[in-house]
């Protein structure tokens, strides 16, 4: 395995708690800043939609730059997102904060998934993408739990420390392990990048990747309030309980990225279909404890383990000029999370219980489904797209 692939699940794992530790933490964050349950959920939506911008804008504005420099120039930004968000003492302060780390994100995931995919052979490279994506898994099995612990014994603030700590030490792994080298046969350019958006399939990709992730988010993010005020577990029971959704992560992650490589297609309808069975089990057994630490692990499996074909499927329809197309899939990744956020959150303030994110997460996801299948079928036909060249890219 290439060290660089090391050094970007190093980025990955920061850039992951930054995102979901936050989840175990909303309660202590919405009573420190006195809002209610679904204004301190906008924390996500916002950090979300900050990483479509990110994503889009700062990957286009860096295209012809050398990608290792600019991967370090995203870690800092990171490191300051947190640490801003760690002295915050209002809301608004916070919310600046997390958009900061945001910008990095999705810039980030879709450069180094470029990265990672030219650092090994063409037939490895949705396992490539997996391995840079077990940094973000990691995140959630150890990271997100342990990070929620910390929170919940000295104050959320100090995890944001511990975060903007670990951006440090990604900075330095970037900087020792990933290698500067660029591809010049193929000169980087926007214009040649914004070609990739003329496929239909690149944007039916996305499509499917705003739905299928935000049907999971939609579950998932106000998960603490599900467990404690639905199912019945004690507040620090959570961080432990998050750990077997983090498990699920790390698996799912695995095997998706192995079978991707066999059939990008056919994994994703089967991972997505399992998905919707499972959230609708989720719905109808939120009240029982055995049931829940069970779907928590299958919940967390077969939602990432989307993430690999998802990732190298819009990267095979982008016409050999990956990098924005990957970029703008990380953004759609986060504008499924906005939704499912802003719907479960809709769920909650009408009055429905903190079952209700759970139910329009599956019907998300059911809509991710039905779209999944007519792509698949599209790209089956005489005249779909051809895929790109199947030569290596190199990294850098």
């Amino acid at each position: 395995m290439p060290l660089g692939l090391v050094a970007l699940a190093i980025g990955a794992f920061g850039i992951g708690l930054t995102e979901f530790v936050i989840m175990g933490l909303l309660p202590e964050v919405a009573t420190d800043f006195g809002v209610s349950e679904a204004a301190a959920g906008w924390l996500i939506s916002g950090y979300a939609l900050s990483v479509v911008v990110g994503a889009l804008g700062i990957t286009a504005a860096t295209i012809r730059l050398p990608r290792k420099p600019v991967l370090l120039g995203l870690v800092v930004l990171f490191i300051v997102g947190n640490a801003l968000t760690a002295m915050a003492q209002d809301y608004g302060v916070a919310m600046t904060g997390r958009v900061i780390a945001a910008l990095c994100h999705g810039a980030f995931f879709g450069i180094g998934s470029v990265v990672a995919a030219g650092l090994v052979a063409p037939d490895k490279k949705a396992r490539a993408i997996a391995i840079m994506f077990t940094g973000l898994t990691a995140a959630n099995v150890l990271g997100v739990p342990f990070g929620t612990f910390l929170g919940q014994q000295y104050g959320w603030r100090a995890t944001f420390w511990a975060i903007a700590g670990i951006g440090i030490l990604a900075f330095i792994g970037i900087a020792a392990l990933v290698p500067a080298v660029r591809d010049s046969a193929q000169p980087v350019s926007l214009r040649r990048e914004l070609r990739a958006f003329r496929s239909a399939q690149v944007w039916l990709s996305l499509t499917v990747t705003v739905l299928a992730y935000g049907g999971m988010f939609g579950a998932f993010t106000y998960i603490a309030y599900t467990l404690t005020q639905v199912t019945g577990f004690a507040t620090t029971a959570v961080p432990w309980l998050l750990v077997l959704f983090g498990a699920g992560l790390v698996v799912g992650n695995w095997v998706g990225g192995r079978l991707a490589d066999r059939s990008i297609d056919g994994t994703l309808i089967a991972f997505i279909a399992a998905l919707v069975v499972v959230l609708a089990l989720f719905g109808m057994l939120a009240g029982s404890k055995p049931a829940v630490i069970l779907i928590l692990v299958l919940m967390g499996g077969f939602g990432f383990g989307t993430v690999p074909g998802l990732q190298s499927r819009i990267m095979r329809y982008a016409d050999g000029a990956p990098t924005l197309a990957s970029g703008a899939n990380i953004g759609a990744f986060n504008v499924g999370n906005a939704l499912g956020a802003w719907a479960g959150g809709l769920g909650i303030a009408a009055g429905l219980g903190f079952t209700a994110p759970i139910w329009i997460g599956a019907a998300i996801t059911a809509a991710a489904l039905v779209v999944m299948i007519a792509v698949a079928a599209a790209a089956r036909a005489p005249r779909r797209e051809p895929a790109a060249s199947t030569r290596p890219i190199t990294a850098l």
